[in-house]
């Protein structure tokens, strides 16, 4: 365990990270772009434009990819610090929380995602972009997990340690015990 600014013993935060795995095509476009526009050649327009467009494609999707992320799901709440979303959110603040699976889009599966309801009256500024799995309320996407390299079973265990009843697990992540979400549905 680890103590607090008080020295109290709080229990274990779990710090999510960012899957890099899909940062190889683009740092390919960039440097294959960049080898393409280095390249000496008279009459070479069309092989510039798509070098330059590949670098301008590659180097895009990197910077998204470089950005600021942060995910702490801790005995005081959440941290998230990612695009469109940089604060701590202490339980307190809220009401439920639920892990999801998508519809499928296209008909390929959506990763599962983190959904939050807030209190009543709090975090009034974030947008509503989804539906509570079980009992419909507004929430927010917090996390899609297709985009960490943490396994929802690890997502769902801590977030189960730190909200309690706050969390349901629809997919079914965790311990069978740790469900909350099976006791919503009728047989």
């Amino acid at each position: 365990m680890r103590p607090d600014d008080h020295g109290v013993e709080r229990g274990y935060d779990m710090e999510l990270h960012r899957n890099r795995g899909g940062l190889v095509l683009p740092l390919a476009c960039v440097i294959g772009g960049g080898v393409l526009l280095a390249l000496p050649g008279e009459n070479a327009l069309l092989r510039r434009l798509v070098a330059a467009g590949a670098v301008l494609l590659g180097g895009g999707v990197l910077v998204g990819l470089l950005r600021p992320f942060r995910f702490v799901i801790g005995a005081d709440g959440l941290t998230v610090r990612r695009p469109g979303l940089r604060r701590t959110i202490p339980w307190a603040q809220v009401a439920a929380l639920a892990l999801d699976q998508p519809p499928a889009r296209n008909g390929l599966p959506s990763p599962p995602r983190l959904l939050l309801v807030p209190a009543p009256g709090a975090l009034g500024d974030l947008p509503v972009d989804g539906r509570h799995p079980v009992d419909g309320r507004a929430a927010v996407e917090l996390l899609d997990l297709g985009r960490v390299r943490e396994q929802p079973a690890e997502v769902a265990a801590a977030l189960t340690r730190h909200a309690g009843d706050r969390f349901v697990d629809t997919l079914g992540a965790g311990p069978a015990e740790d469900r909350s979400g099976d006791r919503h549905r009728t047989p």
